[in-house]
Formats: structure tokens, sequence, C-alpha cells
């Protein structure tokens, strides 16, 4: 599997609407996505988000789709700063 890891600043103000824009978002088509995930460090506006495809190519491809760009903005607008990401191979520890 291949994924990203973001790591973000997220007011707590704004973390309900994120909830929501990630549900809204959670049913769109996504080929080859698999899951993701948010984590909201205790006692603090940092947020990591989580997202897991089959493999590098389905990531790709939806890193380059104009869908996910609309997608980025929308939950973009929600954050403090430019997410930083780390992207790469996921295996089971």
């Amino acid at each position: 599997m291949y994924g990203t890891v973001a790591r973000t600043r997220v007011k707590p103000e704004n973390r309900q609407a994120l909830r929501d824009v990630f549900q809204a978002q959670r049913d769109a088509l996504m080929e080859g996505f698999v899951s993701s995930q948010v984590l909201f460090e205790d006692d603090s506006d940092v947020m990591w988000l989580f997202a897991t495809f089959l493999d590098r190519e389905a990531y790709e491809r939806n890193a380059d789709a104009p869908a996910q760009h609309e997608r980025y903005v929308q939950y973009r607008a929600l954050m403090e700063e430019e997410p930083e990401w780390h992207d790469g191979v996921i295996e089971t520890a």
C-alpha cells in the first residue's frame, strides 16, 4: 500500500466543520482509495491526516485529479497553515 501523512494546525472552533467536510467527501469515488484517519493531538491545535491507497499509482492518480484539488481547497480553508506532507510506502509493523 501507499499513502500520505500530513501535519497541520486546526483551531478548535474549526474542528467540527473540518469533520463535516471530511464526512461529506467520504463518498467521493477515488479508485484505489483504502482509508483515511485524522488525529488531533491532546491540548493542541496540531492535526495529523492519514490517507491510504492500494498503491502509488492510485495515490498519484488521485493527487493529480482536478476533483481532489477541489476537495483539498474545501478542507484547506479550515486549516491554519499549509499541511506538511510525507508520502511513502505503508508497511505493517
